[in-house]
């Protein structure tokens, strides 16, 4: 809907006016949020769409977890967060972003003002529909650095936009991957190098590149905690599914846990 709006050079108003809505529900309609059938209907008859519908039974259908509760989710930004702020960078998290009609919030941003350079992660536990991401990773390519410049008082801007999808280390997203492998190449042409010196603490000094990676929250010792998307698609998988992932995080947790009731035991015994 979005991508037929923009080829009639329309804004979100114009639709909302030709399908008698609000700006808001149309706004929804192409971020993907849930809405009436008649606001499908009104929306896809204004832009000369149109609808098909499947339906499916909700019960029978694995639901993905909620933003707020989804712990993977939650782990792989600490992971992230936790090894940029490590080299100095200034890290943000869930920030918000507004530029005319198009809002939304990206899940990390890492920043160094002294040399311009940004950093946006989108983490992704899942593709269900590939679409809808493509939609909002698209969005936030376009508009979120010069809406971060804005509010940093940044007056030059940006001198290098590293934009990364990381995607979770899963059979079922490595699946995903390699069947849907040119929409990913369309929607990350770059190589993870860039995103790989951010990670070293070394950002590049110019440029702009969009890149997806596949990550491992779990990863110990030796083992690679990401690759690129050329590797992901002949890798094996770390993990059967995001069940597992979440498994092995709680494990992780506990024994942590663990460890320190039994260190602070050993302190008062000590004592």
């Amino acid at each position: 809907m979005r991508d037929r709006r923009l080829e009639r050079r329309w804004t979100l108003r114009d639709v909302a006016v030709r399908a008698q809505v609000s700006v808001s529900a149309v706004h929804g309609v192409e971020v993907g949020r849930c809405a009436t059938l008649e606001t499908y209907l009104r929306v896809a008859a204004a832009l000369g769409l149109t609808l098909e519908v499947a339906l499916e039974d909700r019960s029978r259908r694995a639901a993905a977890p909620r933003r707020d509760a989804d712990a993977v989710h939650a782990a792989m930004g600490e992971l992230e967060a936790a090894r940029l702020s490590s080299w100095g960078f200034a890290v943000g998290m869930d920030e918000p972003y507004q530029h005319y009609q198009f809002a939304g919030r990206a899940d990390l941003v890492a920043w160094d003002l002294d040399i311009r350079a940004l950093l946006h992660l989108e983490n992704r536990t899942r593709f269900p529909d590939l679409q809808a991401t493509a939609g909002a990773w698209n969005t936030k390519r376009s508009y979120l650095a010069d809406e971060l410049a804005a509010r940093l008082r940044l007056g030059r801007g940006w001198a290098s936009v590293t934009h990364v999808m990381v995607a979770l280390w899963t059979s079922e997203v490595l699946r995903s991957l390699r069947l849907r492998q040119a929409t990913f190449r369309a929607l990350c042409p770059d190589l993870p190098t860039v995103f790989a010196g951010w990670w070293a603490g070394t950002p590049p000094a110019t440029g702009t590149s969009a890149t997806l990676i596949v990550l491992d929250p779990c990863a110990a010792g030796r083992q690679r905690r990401f690759i690129g998307l050329d590797d992901a698609l002949h890798a094996e998988p770390r993990h059967r599914d995001y069940a597992e992932v979440a498994a092995c995080l709680r494990s992780k947790h506990e024994a942590l846990r663990d460890r320190r009731t039994e260190g602070a035991r050993r302190g008062r015994c000590n004592g």
